[in-house]
């Protein structure tokens, strides 16, 4: 392994998305993560979307880089296992498992107590939570969709999984930073709804209640506080254009054609379109003006006129499109990876780029194809071992 963190060791009992991506994001860093799951794999482990032999599209893609071993985590063998896997090696263990007291933090600190212990959990009490419960809870299914809808509506993006993920391995690493300062371990708990509310609070979705007595309501896809709208061209492809500065605002209507209407509209209400707020505000008439332009114009005749403008904009794309464009096929984040059960294909690395270059993603392994090799490797056991081990159905290899 490569990377800042090359020469850790984490051990991750976890399934589904925030600590999966946990620790597939150390190990992007350089780390060695040992995947545990229970013989023939976790509740995750296929997942769709399934390739065409079964393979989990899902669980190989947030599994990539990582080590696996199947170990049977409900035999006393089989826990004492994983307990020296940590204790005995770099003492890091990031989960998701929960009512495992064998694996909480107690017990591992009896045996080093300088062990990093990641507990992630549905709700901060203990209580059970996915991200789809937990955003139905939080608010924001009732302030996205079209502003005439009168139900909830989910997004697809997991998003508190994904902020956990990240939240997670951020703890790991600023944990491992106090150990080697001062020697101490850490017992680090983080809740996906805790996650949820931070975020919904930071960006001021939760504070607006409280000081003004008013709450966000939908909006479609415009964009509150700003001047921002989709549009359909002349051919059916759609558009986002946003204007977050005067500047932007002033080179859309140059486009468009229309500083006349859009003078005598301003000097009609009697208001500033160079103030965001006065856009925001009659953003549905300033879309009316402008979406007669849009109608009028292939989408490649609205690419090539707002490329030259400081105009924010991007074409609505499929994920089928990106796949294929050069989003993936010419950006440096995508390598091709050769992965069992699914072929070749161009896979991301690390979002971050360390002195210039993203590190790549590799293969996620089969389940359970490094037992052996890790309990060798890092306990010392011996092949005699293995098979007795196996026999008793407390290892799979």
């Amino acid at each position: 392994m490569t990377g800042p963190l090359r020469g850790l060791t984490v051990v991750e009992v976890s399934s589904f998305v925030a600590a999966p991506l946990c620790g597939m994001t150390l190990s992007q860093l350089g780390a060695e993560v040992i995947r545990i799951d229970p013989i023939g794999g976790a509740s995750d482990v296929q997942r769709w979307p399934l390739a065409a032999d079964g393979t989990s599209i899902y669980w190989t893609g947030l599994n990539k880089g990582k080590r696996s071993a199947t170990i049977d985590l409900r035999s006393p063998e089989g826990q004492e296992l994983v307990q020296r896997l940590i204790v005995e090696g770099d003492g890091v263990v990031v989960t998701n498992a929960a009512g495992l007291p064998w694996l909480g933090y107690d017990v591992l600190a009896s045996g080093r107590p300088d062990v990093i212990h990641v507990q992630l959990l549905g709700r901060g009490d203990g209580s059970t939570g996915v991200d789809y419960t937990v955003n139905a809870g939080v608010g924001f299914p009732l302030v996205t969709g079209p502003a005439d809808h009168a139900g909830p509506i989910n997004h697809v993006l997991p998003a508190w999984d994904v902020c956990c993920g990240l939240y997670a391995a951020l703890a790991v690493v600023t944990a491992l930073r106090r150990r080697d300062e001062s020697g101490a371990g850490a017992r680090i708990s983080l809740a996906l709804e805790d996650v949820a509310l931070a975020t919904a609070g930071n960006l001021g979705l939760l504070t607006e209640p409280q000081v003004t007595g008013t709450e966000r309501q939908r909006l479609g896809n415009a964009i509150y506080g700003q001047y921002g709208q989709d549009f359909a061209s002349r051919d059916g492809a759609r558009f986002m254009v946003v204007t977050l500065t005067r500047r932007h605002f002033r080179d859309l209507v140059d486009v468009t054609s229309t500083g006349a209407a859009v003078g005598a509209l301003a000097d009609a209400l009697g208001v500033d379109f160079g103030s965001e707020g006065d856009r925001y505000k009659y953003r549905d008439v300033l879309s009316g003006l402008f979406a007669s332009w849009f109608a009028d114009h292939t989408a490649e005749e609205i690419i090539a006129a707002l490329s030259g403008t400081t105009v924010l904009f991007e074409r609505y794309r499929t994920f089928a499109e990106v796949a294929a464009g050069p989003q993936v096929t010419g950006n440096p984040l995508f390598s091709r990876l050769r992965q069992e059960g699914l072929g070749e294909y161009l896979a991301p690395g690390l979002p971050v780029a360390f002195d210039g270059a993203h590190p790549a993603g590799a293969p996620a392994p089969a389940l359970g194809q490094d037992t052996a090799d890790v309990l060798q490797r890092c306990l010392g056991l011996t092949a005699g071992d293995i098979e007795r081990l196996t026999d008793a159905k407390t290892i799979a290899c």
